[in-house]
């Protein structure tokens, strides 16, 4: 009783900060309120059978698509909870996000994996066309200003590209991937929660 009394207490309340620290957040590149966010452990619940759903389906839909990537870059990656499994898929894991407190939290949870303070635009590791194998860039787009530029930068350093977007958020989001040419499209269902997958190459 007492369990499940202290984890309601910490849902309330891991909701309430995220909807105080995500104020102007929206498609704003406002890395000072999503560095905000992480002043708590967790904040997106990814610990959660949701997310680790979440995580499992886009790690059968890389496996599926793209074999085992020599490198793999991940946007927005948090305190690293889908980099684990990313990790799995690929022999090189870079991590990017402009949170130092997540970043910290990143390397300790996943040391050998390469993780960077930097947005896409900064991040460390090469500059070329096709610098890895493949980019994801999965439920962070919604913060981006400007998203076009975001999926443009992603098919100059990606050999492949792969996003995934919660279905509230297609409004938004969807009409700029559907400007990609040989856009590949598949779905994740948990319960009632859908995301859409897509995926591309630049070869």
């Amino acid at each position: 009783m007492m369990g499940r009394a202290k984890a309601l207490f910490q849902k309330i309340s891991r909701r309430s900060w995220m909807k105080y620290a995500m104020r102007g957040v929206g498609g704003a590149d406002n890395y000072a309120r999503l560095d905000l966010a992480y002043t708590v452990s967790d904040p997106w619940n990814l610990d959660s059978p949701l997310e680790q759903a979440r995580f499992v389906g886009t790690g059968r839909i890389v496996a599926r698509a793209f074999d085992r990537p020599g490198s793999l870059l991940e946007l927005g990656c948090g305190e690293g909870h889908q980099t684990e499994h990313f990790a799995r898929l690929a022999d090189q894991v870079y991590g990017i996000d402009v949170s130092e407190n997540a970043i910290a939290r990143a390397r300790s949870r996943l040391p050998q994996a390469h993780f960077a303070v930097a947005d896409i635009a900064s991040q460390p590791w090469g500059d070329q066309k096709g610098r890895f194998d493949l980019v994801t860039a999965c439920e962070m787009l919604y913060y981006v200003k400007d998203i076009d530029a975001t999926l443009e930068r992603m098919s100059h350093l990606g050999r492949q590209c792969l996003v995934t977007v919660f279905s509230p958020a297609l409004r938004r989001v969807g009409p700029h991937l559907e400007r990609i040419p040989g856009l590949t499209k598949d779905w994740i269902w948990h319960g009632g929660t859908v995301w859409l997958v897509c995926w591309w190459r630049n070869d």
